[in-house]
This record gives C-alpha cells, structure tokens and sequence, in this order.
C-alpha cells in the first residue's frame, strides 16, 4: 500500500470527545461514546461527501485546532447513505497489524452506531465500512480544493 507522507490534519475531534463539531464550529451532536481517535480533516482536498478530506490521526490526544504534519498509511472506506467517502489513516510511524485491526473494528462499530442514528432520523440509503484501501489511491479520489470552492457540507448528514 501506497503511505503518503507530509499531508497536514486539522484536528476537529480530539480523541476522548464526545462533542461533535462542524467546520464552522456549531455543535453537531452529543456522542454517549468518547471518540476513539483524533479525527480531522485535510484541508487542501474535497472528500467524496463533498466536505473535506476525512482523517484520523493515531496516538496521544490532540486538542482541537492543531494542526500536524503527518503521513498517511492508508484509508478505510466508509459509505453512508450510499455516499462513499474516504477516511485517511495517519500516525507518526507505520502502523502496526494490531493497529490496522483496531482501526477497522472501530469503524465497523462506527457504521452500526451510524446506521441506528439514521434509522432515528428517518434517513435511508447504505450505511457500511467498506474497509482498507490504499491512502494514496484515495487521496486521487478526492478533489483538489484550489480547483473547487468550498463553503461547507453540501449534504445533511
């Protein structure tokens, strides 16, 4: 698999959180779980749901707004009413196999917790962990934000 090294994370949801904030900082939901990772966004590409570039970044707690250079060792992917969209995987250091599998599980729990959330809202359409893929086949997929306006979600999620 393909790491791609260098790429900066905005940190949104600092590992241990259980507020989940959007882009312009307005609270999106009240998790009953902590998050389990840090997770953040590349600002430099549009990630397939149309909001920027989904990443999580492994190891100690970061705090929210901190930006770090970081490579990416691959990608889980994730649909979510039948949106599919990247998640980069990225750490400090190659990831171990036992890593690799806790991230996994962790976004298979993230799909079940996703889809009953759906299901409360009244929201169809196939919510799923598709698995990992490689991190720089992902980052193709995803659309240069120089080249694309952005001002926010364009879907209601």
């Amino acid at each position: 698999m393909g790491a791609v090294p260098g790429l900066e994370v905005v940190i949104e949801i600092p590992r241990g959180s259980c507020l989940k904030r959007g882009h312009g900082d307005q609270l999106d939901f009240l998790s009953p779980f902590p998050c389990l990772l840090n997770y953040g966004a590349i600002y430099g590409y549009i990630g397939g749901d149309g909001d920027l570039l989904d990443a999580m970044v492994l190891g100690p707690r970061l705090a929210r707004g901190t930006r770090v250079r970081v490579t990416a060792y691959g990608a889980i992917g994730f649909t979510d009413r039948n949106v599919y969209d990247d998640k980069l995987v990225c750490s400090q250091r190659p990831l171990t196999r036992w890593q690799r599998r806790w991230v996994l599980l962790f976004f298979q729990c993230y799909a079940f917790g996703k889809r009953l959330l759906n299901f409360c809202r009244g929201c169809s359409g196939r919510t799923v962990c598709e698995g990992w893929g490689d991190a720089r086949a992902a980052l193709a997929r995803a659309r240069p934000r120089q080249t694309e306006k952005w001002s926010g979600l364009t879907i209601p999620f």
